[in-house]
């Protein structure tokens, strides 16, 4: 007898949970909403699609931020290398970048989803696009699977439906509501690696400041929650860029009074940084302060960094006392900012929480409540820092379920 499989969801999770499936000579059907296979592929690494990271295996799970554990054996069964040595077999080059982030050597993500495509036919998965899954219901140990026309029964099934950050790749959330119907149990859904709202008058006007080596650091309470070193950007809202996503992962718990520091010179501690600023003020020697500090910081900035330092901006450079500059250089080494809110989910890159890690099978994929029911990758309570991360927790949770199933 040959099983007929479901895998529902055409993200990078599916694709390897169903290809891998019909490796294995199972009858396999692929289903998404979408009109293409890897939607949401299209977007990752800004259109370049970050592949995965080539750091070493042991090395990720540093990376990963919501149960490193459970992916033991997903990770070490199916490595970055198994899906670069995949990609390259159906006729993808790829490089790796600053970071260790893979990406296709045409700079193109329709190329990895092309790759995808022959390596599903290679393995005769029929694909069902445009075709919204509306309900599962599971009766003598099967699965019927209602569509918009038709309903289909399956022996197994696999769920990788995704998060609910980019509802409009067609991540809306379907899987946590069909895995609540089975019995499982939903981690409660936050944004990750998502923009960050500061509460502040004054964040419109930095709108596009971009900022490269700087340290950002996030507390609670005065305790230090995390730091990230890199690049950042203000916007109308508050701030973004590479250091601020990863900076979100680390507060979601249930912390009070949350306030973020931005270090501007963190190659410089106090006294290098005094040494500096005086020879700049021996240059500026009669001018105002507010004109003296554009050789040290982005000019835009600079009026707020007067403003929290207290010192008279039209102060004359020869007239600024010892004390003055040593707060001028508090300011510039802990500028603070308090923290107002996540931006919305859907402006997330990944969804934090998802279906308890408790209630799957962590070597198989498999439910611990549905038998032959199984899943893989951001449905489930399973998040990473950005760097092609998050997509190798789908790769390897899907051929896990597409092994097994």
């Amino acid at each position: 007898m040959t099983y007929k499989i479901g895998v529902i969801g055409a993200g990078p999770a599916g694709i390897i949970a169903a290809g891998i499936a019909g490796s294995r000579g199972l009858d396999v059907t692929l289903i998404d909403k979408n009109d293409r296979i890897g939607k949401k592929l299209f977007i990752t690494g800004k259109g370049r699609c970050n592949i995965t990271n080539a750091s070493s295996i042991e090395d990720f799970f540093e990376y990963i931020v919501t149960n490193k554990n459970f992916l033991y054996s997903s990770l070490y069964s199916f490595t970055n290398e198994d899906i670069l040595d995949l990609l390259h077999k159906y006729g993808l080059e790829t490089k790796v970048e600053r970071g260790n982030r893979v990406f296709p050597k045409s700079d193109k993500s329709s190329d990895v989803i092309k790759a995808f495509k022959r390596f599903l036919d290679d393995n005769n998965v029929e694909i069902r696009l445009q075709s919204e899954v509306k309900n599962i219901v599971y009766s003598n140990e099967q699965f019927i699977v209602t569509l918009d026309t038709e309903k289909i029964k399956f022996d197994k099934l696999v769920l990788t439906t995704g998060g609910k950050s980019y509802p409009a790749t067609g991540s809306t959330g379907d899987g946590y509501n069909f895995s609540k119907r089975f019995g499982h149990s939903i981690i409660p859904i936050k944004p990750s690696l998502v923009p960050i709202e500061i509460e502040a008058d004054w964040i419109k006007d930095l709108q596009g400041l971009s900022l490269k080596n700087v340290i950002l650091k996030s507390y609670s309470n005065n305790k230090v929650l995390h730091e990230e070193f890199g690049e950042m950007v203000f916007t109308h809202y508050g701030i973004s860029g590479p250091i601020v996503l990863s900076t979100s992962n680390y507060l979601h718990g249930s912390y009070n009074n949350i306030e973020l520091s931005i270090d501007f010179k963190p190659a410089l501690d106090h006294d290098k940084l005094d040494d500096r600023i005086l020879r700049d003020f021996k240059l500026y020697n009669n001018k105002q302060l507010k004109n003296s500090l554009n050789d040290l910081l982005p000019q835009r900035i600079i009026p707020w960094i007067i403003e929290y330092s207290g010192i008279d901006p039209n102060k004359v450079i020869n007239q600024i006392t010892k004390d003055e500059r040593s707060k001028l250089i508090s300011v510039i080494k802990d500028f603070r900012m308090k923290f107002k809110s996540f931006r919305p989910i859907e402006e997330a890159i990944v969804t934090s929480g998802g279906i308890s890690t408790k209630e799957i099978n962590p070597s198989t994929m498999e439910s611990k409540i549905i038998p032959n029911l199984f899943f893989a990758g951001e449905v489930i309570d399973v998040d990473a820092l950005t760097g092609g991360f998050n997509l190798q927790i789908a790769y390897s949770t899907g051929y896990l379920a597409g092994i097994n199933v």
